[in-house]
């Protein structure tokens, strides 16, 4: 849902911008345009925390204690399949030795054996 109400809010400035600008104006103005956006929307996060959270998502915990979270994989649209696959890409054998796996905001996976904690 986060990628939806992103891409919406992406759509509604991007049209406000082309009516502002007009249309001939647009094709001249549009890699300059979106440099602005991108250092508008850099701006934002940074000052306020809570405009990150919308343009950027938030993290999500997938594995707790080789526990899969099911209803987060299902809402994030990752199949058990895709899951191991990135697990075996980690070096991960088995759930149970995952401490936590979390996607990131980015749309990479992270994961935290208990071995890597125990190590510390």
């Amino acid at each position: 849902m986060d990628i939806v109400i992103r891409a919406a809010i992406a759509f509604i400035v991007l049209w406000l911008v082309t009516r502002a600008a007009g249309r001939s104006t647009l094709g001249e103005l549009a890699a300059f345009t979106m440099v602005l956006l991108a250092a508008i929307l850099a701006y934002a996060n940074m000052r306020w925390p809570k405009i990150g959270k919308l343009t950027q998502g938030r993290p999500i915990v997938l594995i707790r204690d080789g526990s899969i979270d099911r209803k987060a994989l299902h809402a994030e649209r990752i199949g058990l399949d895709e899951l191991s696959m990135l697990a075996r890409l980690a070096g991960i054998e088995d759930y149970n030795s995952i401490r936590l796996a979390i996607l990131e905001a980015n749309g990479k996976v992270s994961f935290f054996t208990h071995e890597a904690q125990s190590q510390q």
